[in-house]
């Protein structure tokens, strides 16, 4: 029970690509975030599907030898979670001083290699959004960072979480804040299946490189 192994692969893994359980006083299963709840506790791969899995297999009953209840959605209870987590450090990082928002200075913190990595509110425009994209390819042609862009959170929330009205697009800059809330939108958005746009663009300048390589 103490060794990190998820109850459903039953494969080892790293903490930040675990979600550990406990079991609360009325027997329920209670997801431990921040992993430093007290109790015996039981790892699941972080993301859905494995959690999801894990609830309709009754394995968390087998995992802690013992009658168990399980929250109807949880799958939902943790993504709820994690993305409040997530948001909760966002609001820390504009109060360092370490956000941009609007499309304006997002993308000059992108061309500048400021930019650890950005995001987009769901409502974001196809327009808008390709601006910013078009920054994070020029800067990766120029031999910069690789700046991802999530669309995790919708325009109220980051509005509520940064402190401003009609947040749109957003980036958060380098430095120990930004690398704090990097931790947490990377394990939202893992939960949730990943960015396979920003890995389609990743790949398709990967391929550019190559190309233009091979033609000198």
């Amino acid at each position: 029970m103490n060794d990190r192994t998820c109850i459903v692969t039953r494969k080892q893994a790293e903490p930040d690509e675990l979600i550990r359980f406990v079991v609360g006083p009325d027997s329920a299963v209670v997801p431990d975030i921040k992993k430093n709840l007290p109790g015996r506790g039981c790892w699941v791969t972080a993301d859905r599907l494995h959690i999801d899995k894990a609830a309709a297999k009754n394995l968390f009953a087998r995992a802690f030898k013992a009658q168990v209840t399980v929250p109807t959605d949880l799958g939902g209870m943790v993504d709820g979670l994690l993305s409040r987590y997530a948001l909760g450090m966002l609001g820390l990082a504009r109060k360092a001083g370490a956000i941009a928002l609007g499309a304006t200075k997002v993308e000059s913190a992108v061309r500048g290699g400021l930019a650890l990595f950005v995001l987009h509110a769901t409502e974001a425009s196809d327009d808008g959004v390709r601006k910013i994209s078009q920054a994070r390819r020029a800067t990766v042609h120029l031999g910069g960072p690789a700046i991802l862009a999530y669309k995790l959170f919708s325009e109220a929330e980051l509005s509520l979480a940064l402190g401003g009205t009609n947040v749109i697009h957003a980036a958060v800059l380098a430095g120990d804040a930004g690398r704090a809330v990097q931790k947490r939108v990377v394990a939202l958005d893992r939960y949730r299946g990943g960015s396979p746009d920003d890995l389609a663009m990743l790949a398709a300048v990967a391929d550019e490189d190559d190309a233009a390589e091979d033609m000198e």
